[in-house]
């Protein structure tokens, strides 16, 4: 339209005023390394969450992303005012809600992209049985107990988070820590298992399988 004239403007708290030659060429430079971008993350389904039928807002439930426990879910960005982060599995995007999911903090990224194409995280019950009596802490495997190699999915303090009394028979490990593990899980839900050479109780729930090299 005729008569109009175009002009960038910056805005402040306590003023407006029109951009100078230097701003301009400020923006012009600016790398795009520093443009903000969301953060990828990965997050377990805890439980099943179906969005038509369990959704407290029927009107969304639509844009909600539906899964079931050990799913893997890539979230993008914070989770907003409704307690709702964004994300993406198995080819869907939609809304998720916080409190049907927790983080798998993995910080090795072939790690992250081995999860990633997987989609669930998953538990190998296949396996003798065998007490952690059968191995002491300088004896051979036997060889009728299967050995597995599992990748640490969370940090795990005993003393802090253990459920049983006699926390100092259990293993303490960081995410991303490689445990060998031997044979079934108890009733416990617990692996005996190996790091770096200390043996003891692992919580099954904190681990991942991972195939041998």
């Amino acid at each position: 339209m005729d008569g109009l004239l175009e002009v960038d403007v910056l805005i402040y708290p306590d003023e407006v005023r029109l951009a100078r030659p230097e701003d301009i060429r400020e923006w012009e430079l600016e790398p795009a390394s520093q443009l903000s971008l969301p953060t990828l993350r990965l997050f377990m389904a805890l439980y099943p969450y179906n969005p038509a039928a369990m959704s407290l807002n029927r009107e969304t439930a639509a844009e909600e992303l539906p899964f079931v426990p050990g799913q893997i879910i890539k979230v993008f960005g914070d989770k907003d005012s409704d307690g709702f982060y964004h994300g993406e599995s198995g080819g869907l995007w939609g809304d998720v809600p916080s409190n049907m999911v927790a983080e798998v903090p993995v910080e090795d990224e072939d790690l992250k992209e081995l999860l990633m194409q997987q989609g669930f995280l998953l538990v190998d019950h296949t396996g003798a049985s065998f007490t952690p009596e059968d191995l002491s802490e300088t004896s051979s495997v036997p060889d009728d107990v299967v050995v597995r190699r599992m990748v640490a999915i969370f940090e795990y303090n005993p003393w802090e988070s253990s459920p049983n009394l006699d926390s100092g028979a259990e293993l303490g490990f960081r995410s991303g820590d490689i445990i060998y593990v031997f044979g079934d899980m108890d009733q416990d839900g617990f692996y005996y298992g190996d790091l770096h050479g200390q043996r003891g109780l692992v919580p099954s729930n904190f681990l991942q399988p991972l195939p041998w090299n």
